[in-house]
């Protein structure tokens, strides 16, 4: 990275680094929806069985994202301070982590699968469904974790490209594989299940030579550190319980949504599926922000920080305002392709409307994580992330109670996420950055 480029080098930077995040983030869930378009033809148990068997795996997944912001932090900031080879060893230490940790969760989830998806509401065909997708994907799940570490390493190292390259490659294979074993072999849902295990290992293999070629390049043993290791756990352990406090806000906001009637919870969910995927150009832009912050905190250069951070932030907040702009000016034409119910539509559209106008302080709440987590600074997210859920409680709580059924409650429910829990989070991390004491954690 320059010393001092132009806000135009630092726009190039920003963009080399979200654009591909992006494509490699969007890659992932087509695993999914290419399961469930496959599956989808094979009947209705087998469909509602991968859905009930993949929003569990996908759950567990995300509790794991850690594995990649902790990695692309410590690699970062450790390359930025001229420790390329520390950089290295904390890389692959994190990798091991990923691949204990994903042995160890496939492991229990394998012995537990028809307990926990029963637990889940499945019942019957449906369960027998789940269960054999479950069984059969989770030897991926060590591949899914150690892809997550090792696009850590390689973030950290401002190489965005590699991880969309595998990802795009992983769901390709994925598609052949699951045709050929569902059809092919006649095996059923289990195809599509080991389809996408032998998929995600592919990737981590991949990932895993790249980022083995660099080690070995600085002569450093592909070996497990247990003291890297267990420093590798403790950084992520505060991003793991800033997960859980988003999961759980989540969540909550689907218990609501659910009070609300049928109307309402169908309606939040179009609402809730566009913010999720708006989420992925934001959090595109974060990452970004969390490997440029890192790599500058950890050369020391409080005055790079400061540029990252205000680039960062006009690109966030930028999105996020065109972003709105789009939800709400296109929300009558959206609604009708996801519902022909028109009290389903009018629930979309104030959806939307709502969510529209909190999207440029979800851009800035999105910028400032990654920063924060750029800068190693996971413990004050985890301690404001479980406050914000605190304040969110109240207001959620409120709409349950009071909120009418129906369209209304929707954008009741949105203004309260909005403005309580994005807002909430805005000014814990515009807080934190006020001074300068978050950039001296490297």
């Amino acid at each position: 990275m320059d010393k001092h480029p132009t806000h135009r080098g630092y726009d190039k930077q920003i963009l080399a680094l979200a654009i591909p995040t992006l494509g490699a983030l969007i890659a992932e869930p087509l695993f999914v929806l290419i399961d469930s378009a496959i599956v989808g033809h094979l009947g209705t148990p087998e469909l509602a069985g991968l859905t009930v068997a993949s929003t569990l795996l996908l759950t567990v997944v995300g509790l794991c994202v850690f594995l990649a912001y902790a990695t692309t932090s410590s690699v970062a900031q450790l390359l930025g301070a001229g420790r390329r080879k520390e950089a290295l060893r904390s890389g692959i230490d994190g990798m091991w982590l990923a691949l204990g940790l994903g042995v160890a969760l496939a492991l229990v989830l394998g012995i537990t699968a028809p307990h926990i998806l029963g637990a889940l509401g499945a019942t019957d065909e449906v369960l027998t469904q789940a269960t054999l997708y479950l069984r059969w994907s989770i030897p991926g799940l060590p591949g899914m974790l150690l892809v997550m570490a090792a696009t850590g390493v390689l973030r950290g190292f401002q190489d965005t490209k590699t991880p969309l390259t595998v990802a795009v490659a992983g769901a390709l294979a994925n598609t052949a594989l699951t045709v050929f074993f569902i059809y092919g072999l006649h095996m059923g849902i289990a195809g599509s299940g080991l389809g996408t295990a032998l998929a995600q290992i592919g990737m981590a293999v991949v990932l895993g030579i790249v980022v083995g070629k660099k080690t070995r390049a600085e002569g450093i043993s592909l070996k497990p550190a247990t003291h890297g290791i267990l420093a590798n756990a403790k950084s992520g352990a505060p991003l793991f319980v800033r997960t859980i406090s988003l999961r759980a806000a989540l969540l909550l906001t689907v218990f609501v949504g659910t009070h609300l009637g049928a109307v309402a919870l169908a309606g939040h969910q179009v609402v809730n599926s566009l913010w999720n995927f708006a989420a992925f150009g934001l959090d595109a832009l974060a990452i970004a922000a969390q490997a440029l912050v890192g790599h500058a905190i950890g050369a020391g250069d409080h005055a790079t920080t400061r540029t990252v951070l205000k680039r960062t932030l006009q690109w966030g907040i930028g999105a996020g305002v065109v972003l709105g702009i789009i939800f709400a000016g296109l929300s009558p034409l959206i609604a009708p392709l996801f519902s022909s119910d028109e009290n389903v539509q009018r629930a979309i559209i104030a959806g939307l409307i709502a969510a529209a106008i909190f999207m440029p302080i979800a851009g800035l709440v999105f910028i400032l994580d990654g920063v924060l987590i750029g800068a190693g600074d996971g413990v004050y997210l985890a301690k404001v992330g479980i406050i914000n859920l605190i304040a969110y409680v109240p207001a959620a709580f409120a709409v349950y109670l009071w909120a009418p059924q129906g369209a209304a409650g929707l954008a009741w429910l949105w203004i309260a996420f909005g403005l309580v829990y994005t807002g909430a989070r805005a000014i814990a991390n515009g807080l934190r950055i006020r001074n300068n004491d978050w950039m001296r954690l490297a």
